[in-house]
């Protein structure tokens, strides 16, 4: 008998209602839940953010993000026209007014109204708001029969809608009761640029105004009259001050609410009943309501992860807060703002004014000088992403913050890899990489598989650009460096240092570096951490001794993994995922003296976060005295190689699996590689390791062992491809060293073996002539290669702690009196462990106030080089 399907039902078809319902459709929730939609309107979602885009052809259909038909293809009911007047919580039942829907679980994604204030008149003939489609049909109509018209409020809002009035052909004016437009994200002289360009395009802005009453006109339709004595004359008036959550259901359900509105939510985005979450702008989270809809989309996936964990087993995430900087157009003016926009005290700032182009810029930073809190621009906003890159990693700034302003840094190139390109729908710069050379090479691919520049769009030159130079590192257009120092990729960068045998980066940039780049600074984030690659491959020198130290980025400088919260993660190897109960206890006894929080990951060992970066040596020091060793989850190498327990413990296996799983392991845990690589090795054909999954795969068979090559989980998944069946032993480890290295050898920058066996020109049958037939002579010199690296294995930890002056760089203070006194309540605390709380800003500017040196090793280590230059 089929088991009856637990009924989810959704208020609300807005963006932030139909993304969320997306999210779901994308991992097949239509399978175990039956998913209904209420939206209010006669039409499916639209894009409210391109509003304005309305008028440029007249109707909705370029804005609309689904159909009812596409729904019901991806197995949920959409309901339209359907406005919700009750919920009954108890019985737990949605009522409109002619049908009524019952629901398990229910998602308020009713978004807010457009506020209008309170003023005597505001309900006359063609006051109209700024929010729906009807709204702009009426305004469409309101403006055939006027010549002039009026926007009541001077923010985002107000912005777009003066601009729909200004498409329609009416005189167009802005009134805003503050002393400058865009209040909330700009500075005073900001804002007076904003205004001096918006009234260049001929809207008229009037500011200080404060509106007493509205009545009949002498001239037009309409007169307002301001408290100053003034007034103003239009044919129409459209109120645009500002939004107000829409929580009246949750009003009269007893649900809790804000004082000032907006239905209170905690970080799983849950209302005060356990049965109901609230997303987007109906939700109140920590006194804070999100007038933008990147946030919503966050509060979405959080809904989407705890919906979905019963059912995926996947691990519910948390609601933190969202940034709200913003990049888009305003009546054809570029303007920008990130973080503290408007200044704080102690702030240091960077200003940059040029009347005659009409471009103004500021760049807000603390109060040291080295961390970036906040920018205006306006006019022109090509440093944005790099800036939004540079304020949420929240590192020290490597050149002087002038520099940000007056060199080009608009080419994504420079833009790290976690740097979000898409705030809209938090898509970072390595995405749309990764999914480049997952052959996806147009914008609309991009778009298609990502989501970027599907939103407010204003991010969509940067990614044409980021797509322009993925596509020249793959050599599909001209070939082209892996930087601007080099003008060799990564593959031609590697046999240069092989064959002259080059050992350290000063040889290599000074022998190899373009002409003119000794003018440039010594090497860059792309080309330091790729040579130090290329080095550890070939001669498996210690990374972090003196001429490699400053290659490293901040998770190989320190030999642990970077958390949000300026604190750092340490995963000890466990080969073959086998470990001993006194093991068990050991690492148990360390993360009970640190805090540490414990996770068994899906490599099958055990990552312990939260450990401060001067605790680093000390839990090394322990774990090694207890019989571990690096697990190397901060580089780019072997992570681990999973297993099953085979025929040492299963009635189902047919060889040893967990014995071979430790063997590989141990051969390879030595490995630096173009990109992360892990194993697994299944006893039979049951695959209860997912051996298919990985780079390299090894499942057992009665007659050996069969070896699969290049599957790769994450963003897009692949299965591996059967590379030789039957093999014993030897043969396999043989295979498995000739393979890694020639990948090693050949592949692109951070390119994933899967990409690369794609990449290869007649891709598995051309691996195999290489591999098993020796068809290009490498076979020795390949085999011969691993067994120096396997040879010459160290682990890194043991290495650091018997490097007294490398051990120094862990010592976050330099004067211990001086450290910030620890916060209060820096984590919170769920099924007995700890979780960040702070954003990773926050952390980052607690612990760093006082901070003399323990910043990312590479970014002191290049300004040390600079200055010597």
């Amino acid at each position: 008998m089929e088991q009856t399907k637990q009924k989810l039902l959704v208020v609300g078809n807005g963006m932030v209602g139909h993304y969320f319902v997306e999210q779901l459709c994308r991992q097949n929730m239509s399978q175990y839940l039956d998913i209904q939609v209420l939206g209010q309107e006669q039409i499916a979602a639209y894009d409210r953010v391109q509003l304005s885009k309305y008028f440029e052809v007249g109707n909705a259909d370029n804005l609309m993000l689904a159909s009812q038909v596409e729904y019901q293809a991806n197995g949920v009911t959409l309901h339209l026209g359907q406005e919700v007047i009750e919920i009954d919580v108890v019985n737990k039942q949605v009522f409109t007014q002619d049908a009524d829907f019952s629901y398990d679980k229910l998602v308020l994604a009713t978004g807010s109204y457009p506020f209008v204030p309170p003023i005597q008149g505001n309900d006359r003939a063609d006051c109209l708001v700024y929010r729906t489609i009807d709204d702009l049909k009426a305004i469409e109509r309101a403006a055939n029969r006027a010549r002039s018209g009026v926007v009541v409020g001077g923010g985002l809002l107000g912005l777009e809608a003066a601009n729909a009035l200004l498409s329609l052909g009416i005189d167009t004016h802005v009134v805003e009761f503050a002393p400058q437009l865009m209040s909330v994200q700009l500075n005073k002289e900001g804002g007076e640029l904003l205004k001096e360009k918006i009234e260049a395009l001929g809207v008229q802005v009037h500011l200080n105004k404060a509106t007493t009453e509205i009545v009949d006109g002498e001239e037009a339709r309409h007169r307002m009259t301001f408290s100053d004595g003034s007034f103003l004359e239009a044919d129409m008036l459209v109120f645009s001050a500002g939004i107000r959550p829409q929580d009246n259901l949750a009003r009269k359900a007893n649900i809790n609410v804000g004082d000032r509105g907006g239905i209170i939510i905690d970080d799983q985005c849950l209302t005060s009943n356990e049965d109901i979450f609230a997303i987007g702008e109906c939700a109140l989270w920590q006194q804070k309501i999100f007038g933008l809809v990147a946030p919503g989309y966050q509060m979405a996936n959080v809904v989407a992860s705890q919906i979905t964990a019963d059912y995926l087993h996947n691990q519910p995430s948390q609601f933190y807060g969202a940034d709200m900087s913003t990049k888009l157009k305003l009546l054809g003016v570029d303007v920008a703002s990130i973080g503290e926009s408007r200044g704080f005290e102690n702030a240091q700032y960077v200003e940059l004014i040029d009347q005659q182009a009409g471009i103004y810029k500021k760049l807000w930073l603390d109060e040291t000088g080295l961390y970036l809190r906040g920018a205006v621009l306006i006019g022109n906003v090509d440093e944005y992403s790099h800036l939004l890159s540079l304020y949420l990693a929240a590192e020290p700034l490597e050149l002087p913050a002038v520099s940000l302003l007056t060199a080009d840094n608009s080419a994504p190139i420079l833009l790290k890899d976690n740097a979000i390109v898409c705030s809209c729908h938090q898509v970072t710069k390595s995405e749309i990489c990764e999914q480049v050379l997952a052959g996806n090479h147009t914008l609309s691919d991009i778009k298609s598989c990502t989501k970027a520049a599907s939103g407010c769009g204003g991010c969509a030159a940067v990614v044409e650009q980021i797509i322009d130079d993925a596509l020249v590192e793959q050599g599909i257009e001209t070939e082209q460096g892996v930087c601007r120092h080099f003008e060799y990729d990564r593959q031609a960068l590697f046999h240069l240092c092989q064959v002259e045998s080059i050992k350290d980066f000063n040889t290599l940039y000074q022998q190899h570096a373009k002409s003119g780049a000794s003018s440039l600074a010594l090497g860059c984030e792309i080309c330091k951490p790729l040579a130090a690659s290329i080095f550890a491959t070939l001669e498996n020198d210690y990374v972090l001794s003196e001429q490699h130290v400053a290659l490293q980025d901040t998770n190989d400088a320190y030999l642990g993994n970077l958390q949000k919260d300026g604190s750092y993660s340490v995963v000890p190897r466990i080969a073959g995922g086998e470990i001993t109960p006194d093991k068990l206890i050991a690492i148990g006894e360390i993360a009970k003296k640190y805090n540490l929080y414990t996770k068994i990951t899906g490599g099958q060992r055990i990552d312990m976060f939260g450990a401060q970066l001067s605790e680093l040596p000390r839990i090394w020091q322990q774990l090694i005295a207890a019989g571990f060793e690096t697990g190397h989850a901060y580089g780019k190498s072997l992570r681990t190689v999973k297993s099953c327990v085979g025929d040492t413990w299963c009635r189902y296996g047919v060889q040893d699996s967990v014995s071979l799983a430790i063997a590989l392991e141990n051969r390879y845990k030595g490995l630096r590689a173009p990109h992360k690589v892990k194993m697994a090795v299944s006893g039979c054909t049951r695959e209860c390791a997912e051996a298919q999954s990985k780079d390299i795969g090894v499942i057992a068979s009665e007659n050996g062992w069969n070896l699969y090559v290049c599957g790769n989980g994450g963003m897009r998944p692949r299965h591996g491809d059967l590379f030789a069946t039957d093999l014993s032993t030897e043969q396999l480890v043989s295979y498995i060293d000739r393979i890694l290295m020639f990948y090693s050898k050949t592949a692109g920058r951070l390119q994933r073996t899967s990409v690369w066996m794609e990449s290869l020109a007649g891709g598995l049958e051309y691996l195999q002539s290489v591999i098993i037939s020796d068809e290009l002579g490498l076979a020795a010199e390949l085999e011969a290669q691993m067994q120096k690296v396997v040879a010459s294995y160290q682990c890194e930890w043991q290495t650091s702690l018997n490097d007294k002056h490398f051990l120094s760089r862990f010592d976050e203070f330099v004067n211990p009196k001086d450290a910030p006194a620890p916060s209060q309540n820096p984590y919170q605390y769920l099924r007995q462990q700890k979780f960040p709380i702070q954003s990773q800003v926050q952390r980052f500017s607690e612990i760093t106030q006082a901070n003399k040196g323990a910043g990312n090793i590479a970014v002191t280590i290049l300004d040390e080089q600079e200055t010597s230059l």
